[in-house]
């Protein structure tokens, strides 16, 4: 049994609700809407946290 390596596909800013989406064919984040910006001037602090299990 191998061990699977899990990744984030999306990503919300918990300040601006800021919402990107993971670009395989760029290799970085992109904005999931044109709508989806959020605040320019925001230090965007993800949802991304200790709750997430990378491992499967």
């Amino acid at each position: 049994m191998s061990v699977q390596l899990r990744k984030p596909t999306s990503r919300v800013c918990e300040r601006c609700r800021r919402l990107e989406s993971w670009d395989e064919n760029q290799d970085c984040w992109q904005l999931a809407a044109a709508e989806d910006v959020g605040d320019p001037h925001c230090i965007h602090e993800w949802d991304i946290n200790g709750t997430f299990y990378p491992f499967e």
